[in-house]
């Protein structure tokens, strides 16, 4: 597997897996509705930065990073991570953790926040707490999950 940062042409690849992850409405907070070009512009041009994640020559995977606050808050980052169905089990979500940790680090972040996991994407939160990530606030009933209704959304954060 190989990281690298997103270009433009990688979008076409990484779209068809973001829009199914997120029409299943069941880990991200983002309008299942949402179109192509404002897909893009959330996870690309909003982002610090982008990147894709490769096995062979598919990208398998991609994940964002950005500051999570302006201000006093700005030394804290923020990711975001999806993994195509078709690559799931493989180590890409840790491997581009762990690659953001590093990442964020270089760009002089401190910390890493991740603002809205939802409690039901239990697969998830394992990996992050193995990741040493810490569950700092539950939200209740934050989350409307498609199939369980109002769940909880956990905020969960690591000192770099």
């Amino acid at each position: 597997m190989t990281i690298r940062e997103a270009t433009e042409q990688d979008w076409q690849a990484v779209w068809p897996f973001f829009q199914d992850i997120v029409k299943r409405a069941d880990t991200y907070g983002i309008d299942p509705e949402i179109s192509k070009g404002a897909a893009r512009k959330l996870w690309c041009e909003l982002s610090e930065k982008s990147f894709v994640a490769l096995t062979g020559n598919q990208i398998a995977g991609t994940y964002y990073l950005k500051t999570n606050h302006a201000g006093p808050g700005n030394h804290v980052c923020n990711c975001g991570y999806m993994v195509d169905a078709d690559y799931r089990g493989q180590g890409l979500a840790s491997s581009m953790c762990e690659h953001s940790q590093k990442i964020a680090k270089s760009l002089g972040y401190r910390a890493m926040q991740f603002n809205f996991v939802a409690s039901s994407n239990t697969g998830a939160i394992r990996l992050w707490e193995k990741l040493g990530f810490s569950i700092q606030a539950r939200l209740p009933d934050a989350f409307q999950h498609p199939r369980l209704g109002l769940i909880d959304a956990l905020v969960m954060y690591k000192w770099l």
